[in-house]
């Protein structure tokens, strides 16, 4: 039993680390199975250098065909998983009642959305690749002893934010890869987080509107800009011109809108990240309502626009009126949400 057991450990022990790891700043990272780790964090351009090491088994050798580690950028679809689900529980239904197959498969409802989580899942793939850099650490071989690589990969384009969404996420990673052949090969992952920065915009036009319904409600709101960072203050005031409709309370949200795909393939998903209230009770003609949002306590990332064709990233402002009879009335606003350079 105990040699069964042994046939299924690993051969080796590979880890990758940073030379700079223990200096450089650490940042939690959400991995696909919903683990939190910490991770370095890094900017594009910046140099990529560390070591592989790679340790066998106590009493085994590794004979391999080369040692190599790559550089991925990666966008992956959490809509695959969706439909990895569906066609389980297809398969599920059909192994309890295989009378039931015809029905199921004849249910248009089922087929439409089947049909297009299949259409996301087979143009995309699991992960797309929009940077691959590579590295060769080691000619075919044997390895006998624990034995360490050095890499580097200088001044790593890195135009796009690591990004973990509802649909989508997009990734940073060291692959190693030991090429085994007819053994298998040994892979390992370690991620890492990128985050862009940019200047203060150097023209940030407040946003002003009228709005309302004629004869019975019209309000003026205006915010002191429309490009903020994600530790900014939304600042700005709302304006009574005419009120003929008893109004219960006002709110402000800040709305998280991700688009995936393209065309008719396209999968939108809205967030609510914050709900911020405004007034409680009725206001009168001429009031002025005074608005100061704090940014820094939700978690928002920059605005991402048609990244590599594959998503967006929009936030949008939601003024929210609701009258004593629920009847909502709303008024939304794009703004552009951007990364500033922290103060050390």
């Amino acid at each position: 039993m105990n040699y069964l057991l042994g046939a299924f450990k690993p051969a080796c022990n590979v880890l990758i680390t940073f030379n700079d790891g223990k200096n450089r700043k650490q940042v939690p990272f959400k991995k696909e199975n919903g683990q939190t780790v910490t991770v370095p964090l890094f900017q594009s351009q910046e140099n990529i250098v560390g070591k592989v090491t790679i340790e066998p088994m106590q009493g085994k050798k590794i004979d391999h065909n080369g040692v190599k580690v790559e550089l991925l950028g990666q966008i992956g679809s959490y809509l695959t998983n969706y439909y990895n689900c569906l066609m389980c529980h297809f398969e599920m239904i059909y192994l309890v009642n295989p009378s039931k197959k015809c029905d199921f498969i004849t249910n248009s409802k089922f087929l439409l959305v089947l049909f297009h989580y299949a259409e996301m899942y087979f143009d995309r793939g699991n992960f797309y690749d929009f940077t691959s850099l590579v590295r060769e650490l080691d000619v075919p071989g044997e390895i006998y002893e624990r034995k360490t690589y050095p890499f580097e990969f200088s001044t790593v384009e890195m135009p796009y934010e690591t990004y973990n969404g509802v649909n989508v996420r997009l990734r940073y990673v060291l692959k190693v890869t030991i090429n085994r052949g007819y053994a298998g090969s040994i892979i390992e992952y370690q991620d890492f987080v990128v985050r862009n920065y940019s200047p203060p915009p150097t023209i940030n036009n407040s946003i002003k509107m009228e709005v309302g319904i004629e004869d019975c409600l019209h309000i003026e709101f205006e915010y002191n800009k429309s490009k903020y960072h994600l530790k900014d203050v939304i600042i700005g005031k709302i304006y009574f011109l005419l009120v003929r409709i008893k109004i219960k309370n006002m709110d402000l949200e800040i709305r998280r809108r991700e688009s995936t795909g393209s065309g008719t393939n396209t999968h939108v998903e809205t967030e609510t990240l914050a709900k911020f209230e405004l007034m409680d009770g009725a206001p009168v003609r001429g009031e002025s309502i005074p608005i100061r949002l704090f940014l820094s306590p939700y978690e928002l990332t920059p605005t991402h626009r048609n990244i590599n064709n594959k998503f967006s990233v929009k936030y949008f402002l939601n003024l929210v009126l609701v009258d004593e009879e629920d009847r909502r009335y709303f008024k939304q606003q794009e703004i552009t949400m951007y990364r500033l350079q922290e103060s050390s």
